[in-house]
């Protein structure tokens, strides 16, 4: 069964996750605040819209892909948003990695209109993205999930519905706060290598084989030259941005601060992690926290 859906942001993951979805056969209208990004995907099957209340009043269904919390109220409680123009019944997806309690706010705003929602970010990276082979973790109810799961998988392998509303936002906060660790224990370990004369290959493919494997050593390794395909072998081009990584550790100490866990590592990533936006460093992929490590 096709669907008319919009799709707001098309950035490096939104892009192809509105292409799949396209290619799938869904009749699927793009926005973006950058021309060229809608250009792109109307070269590429998409649909676009001068009017996008228009266009969202039409729609079965609206995905969002944006970069922050901000982001996500603005595009749906602002003036003339999502909520004002969405009609009853229609499903909100929204895929964007903000706090949990945005998430919360903006779907109950939606169930107080007679809108379902539901907050679905993603973890996989644009290779993910492009690929169809995302990882959901959803927040909202069953049966929610339930309608949106055969969209969800036209973009991704694995579903996981973490609990109710904003709870796929704390899933994935958990997951990047981890991630942040591991880019930068992995970065650390190889420049340790490198440093007493080792081959940073040798070095990655020894640690894959042992009990130091993790995601972002044998998947997206930092090293130049270790690896093709990852950012780190164009120059950290692309990929998950340093300041998104950075605005994901932010959200995670602030959970961690207001449910009184305990993240010492958590914040200390996040305090690498300014120090290398603050270095200029902040459009680079993630990944690019290896230079922060090598002697100058």
């Amino acid at each position: 069964m096709t669907s008319n859906i919009v799709f707001i942001g098309l950035g490096n993951m939104g892009l192809p996750m509105a292409q799949n979805l396209a290619r799938a056969g869904h009749a699927v209208t793009g926005f973006d605040l950058m021309p060229a990004s809608v250009q792109q995907f109307v070269a590429g099957g998409g649909l676009s819209a001068d009017d996008q209340a228009a266009a969202i009043a039409a729609a079965d269904i609206v995905i969002t892909m944006l970069p922050a919390s901000r982001h996500v109220q603005g595009a749906y409680l602002g003036e003339g948003g999502i909520l004002a123009h969405a009609k009853a019944g229609a499903l909100l997806i929204d895929c964007s990695t903000i706090a949990p309690d945005v998430s919360r706010e903006v779907a109950a705003a939606a169930s107080a209109r007679g809108l379902r929602m539901i907050d679905a970010p993603v973890s996989g990276g644009t290779a993910g993205a492009a690929g169809g082979t995302l990882t959901f973790m959803v927040g909202g109810a069953e049966a929610d999930l339930a309608s949106a799961r055969p969209l969800l998988e036209q973009m991704g392998k694995n579903i996981f519905h973490a609990g109710p509303s904003g709870s796929g936002q704390t899933v994935k906060i958990c997951n990047n706060m981890l991630l942040g660790i591991l880019m930068i224990g992995t970065s650390e370990a190889i420049r340790l290598g490198v440093a007493n004369g080792l081959d940073p290959k040798v070095v990655s493919d020894v640690m894959a084989k042992s009990s130091g494997r993790n995601w972002t050593l044998e998947v997206y390794n930092p090293c130049p030259g270790v690896a093709e395909n990852v950012p780190a072998a164009r120059d950290y081009a692309g990929g998950f941005g340093v300041d998104l990584m950075l605005k994901d550790l932010g959200l995670a100490v602030e959970s961690a601060g207001a449910s009184g866990a305990s993240v010492p590592l958590g914040e200390l990533a996040r305090q690498l992690y300014d120090l290398h936006s603050k270095s200029g460093a902040g459009g680079l992929d993630f990944s690019s926290i290896y230079k922060l490590a090598t002697p100058t």
